[in-house]
């Protein structure tokens, strides 16, 4: 049985709205505070590895436990943010919602909330794998977080995913 800590990244500076997001976008000095402040309740779990979502903020916020514990954070692509093709925007809310009614519609190339499912899904099962009996932190985003824990069988509602603090800390076990 892998445990498999799911770690939802800090504060991060707000995204440019009209423009797409970038994998570049780091965390806020809030939210390097924050990721300090996970080391201890993370390092208690004693993880065999850190892995994270190649984006920025998600690598901040875990490479902090990965330091404390001479080890690498090593980032996976799948572990990605949704793409969900819509450009940031103060009106985030009414496109997402529409989402979480109708997960299997998408934004233009965007992905879909239930292609997002079965990537976490197929994420966590490789980490399970690779990983036997052992603990492992991942760092990665909201709606990754949420989609994953609905595919291990926990149910995440929209109000649910909306109001997940950052950063917010889960466990499942695979």
């Amino acid at each position: 049985m892998t445990r498999i800590v799911l770690v939802r990244h800090a504060q991060s500076v707000w995204p440019r709205f009209g423009e797409p997001d970038y994998d570049e976008r780091p965390l806020s000095e809030d939210g390097l505070a924050e990721a300090e402040s996970l080391v201890a309740r993370l390092t208690a779990l004693a993880p065999a590895a850190v892995l994270s979502s190649p984006q920025l903020r998600a690598v901040q916020t875990v490479r902090p436990t990965a330091s404390a514990l001479g080890l690498e954070v090593a980032t996976w692509h799948e572990l990605r943010e949704w793409d969900s093709g819509l450009v940031p925007s103060a009106d985030w809310e009414t496109p997402c919602s529409y989402s979480w009614a109708n997960p299997a519609a998408s934004h233009g190339d965007g992905e879909s909330l239930d292609e997002l499912t079965v990537r976490a899904g197929e994420a966590l099962a490789r980490v399970a794998a690779l990983y036997l009996d052992a603990t492992v932190v991942v760092g990665s985003h909201g709606t990754f977080l949420s989609r994953a824990l609905i595919s291990a069988g926990r149910q995440v509602d929209w109000e649910v995913h909306r109001t997940m603090p950052m950063p917010a800390v889960y466990e499942i076990r695979r």
